[in-house]
């Protein structure tokens, strides 16, 4: 075989490493090596020397570590066999990646599991031309971008599926708005997948997350997409989830025919229609929904918000608390009839009697009622003399015109109030002249 005179690069543009197809050299052969390139020369599967841009004569003069293995019989003009290999350092920026398979995560903020897709850019360059051939070339011809892509596929799409989740996680960002934060998570890949390039002589220019998104037709981000919608639309409008319930709830009852309430409701519903839509409507039916529930059946007050709670119904419909019925036990009894005085009312709802509250504990009193009946608390009494209030119910005189207040039973000798004329312990009549001292 004929000893090559000039040795040159003739690989395709994309190719990062490139073996010139003959091994018959000379020490008198001319090395051509291209700007962006390097040129290494391996002997006996050894790496020889590096050789950078320009035009090169390989002699003893440049290749010294060549010199030691070749004998020079010839005068200073030698054959030898070796291998040249081109390495292109240029910057390789269009290398696409993508994740096939989506990554299943569970929104941090929503709690929703959601199939996610990613998919970008990332630039390289040779930066350590001797590693980058032992390591990883090794006895092929030519290493190009389609053979790098499916080298490090796996590395690379493996580390952007552990970022992706790990980022959306730390940070609680929801997939929704993955797309803000493009720049810090196509940074923070890149420093992962930096070290694991570096060890095989590659360096990691830049990698691009242009896109993370869902597929559209997924069942969780349907659902996902319709709450966030309904969500705007009623901060749009002016109310919240718990209102929205409550129209539905009244528009319900309005709409069923059989029920007594309806044509009220009905008209209500039109009227709220009439002065707009937001608060004022919550508000017209919610005074709606309680004059209709105190209507149709007493109840009890709610002790959140003190509106009416049907006897039949667990939950406040105004504010939602849990009321129970167990609390009618609690509410003052009216001192006529016996029902429970619901909080806030002046009169009894069943007899229509007037609330006469102890001060101490609320219960109903009688008008000439003392003492409370149920505490024992001494009432505010009136001087039979002056007619002046005295506060202090368990006082004997009165502190304006010192008129005794309070007389003994001549049968019990039970201490009364000056305006009582039976006796509480005995039931006796009591006379002018059973006041004592």
């Amino acid at each position: 075989m004929a000893i090559v005179d000039v040795v040159k690069f003739n690989g395709a543009p994309d190719t990062f490493a490139w073996k010139f197809p003959s091994q018959e050299l000379g020490t008198w052969t001319q090395l051509i090596v291209n700007e962006s390139q390097e040129a290494i020369l391996f002997k006996g599967g050894k790496a020889m020397d590096i050789f950078g841009s320009g035009r090169h004569t390989l002699s003893t003069g440049n290749i010294p570590l060549l010199n030691n293995i070749i004998n020079l019989p010839f005068g200073g003009r030698s054959p030898f066999t070796a291998e040249v290999w081109y390495i292109n350092k240029l910057y390789t920026l269009d290398i696409k990646w993508g994740t096939a398979s989506p990554i299943q995560i569970q929104d941090p903020k929503y709690g929703i599991l959601t199939p996610v897709r990613a998919f970008g850019l990332f630039g390289v360059r040779i930066d350590d031309s001797r590693k980058f051939l032992v390591k990883l070339v090794g006895t092929m011809s030519s290493f190009d971008k389609d053979s790098l892509i499916r080298y490090f596929r796996g590395v690379y799409v493996a580390k952007a599926k552990d970022s992706i989740s790990s980022y959306l996680v730390h940070k609680k960002i929801s997939i929704v708005e993955i797309n803000a934060y493009l720049d810090e998570l196509s940074e923070y890949i890149k420093e992962r997948v930096k070290p694991v390039l570096a060890g095989y002589g590659i360096e990691l220019i830049n990698f691009y997350v242009n896109d993370v998104n869902v597929p559209e037709d997924d069942p969780a981000v349907v659902q996902l997409k319709s709450a966030l919608a309904k969500r705007a639309e009623m901060n749009i409008i002016g109310y919240d989830y718990r209102q929205e319930r409550s129209f539905d709830t009244l528009e319900g009852a309005a709409t069923n025919t059989g029920s007594a309430a309806s044509g009220l409701l009905g008209a209500g519903m039109g009227l709220g229609m009439g002065v707009g839509i937001g608060g004022a409507v919550g508000g017209q039916f919610g005074g709606m929904g309680q004059i209709l529930t105190t209507a149709s059946s007493p109840g009890v007050p709610c002790p959140k918000c003190g509106s009416v709670v049907p006897q039949a119904s667990r939950f406040c419909p105004a504010c939602g608390r849990a009321v129970s019925n167990e609390q009618e036990n609690d509410l003052p009894k009216c001192d006529k009839c016996g029902a429970p005085i619901p909080k806030g009312a002046k009169f009894c709802p069943e007899c229509g009697d007037m609330y006469n509250p102890c001060p101490k504990c609320g219960s109903d009193l009688h008008a000439d009622d003392t003492r409370c009946r149920h505490c024992g608390f001494a009432l505010p009494q009136k001087c039979p003399s002056c007619g002046e209030s005295v506060k202090d119910g368990d006082a004997r005189f009165c502190p304006n015109c010192g008129a005794a207040l309070k007389k003994k039973c001549a049968f019990c000798q039970a201490e009364l109030s000056a305006a009582e004329k039976f006796c509480p312990s005995c039931g006796k009549k009591t006379t002018p002249d059973q006041q004592g001292n």
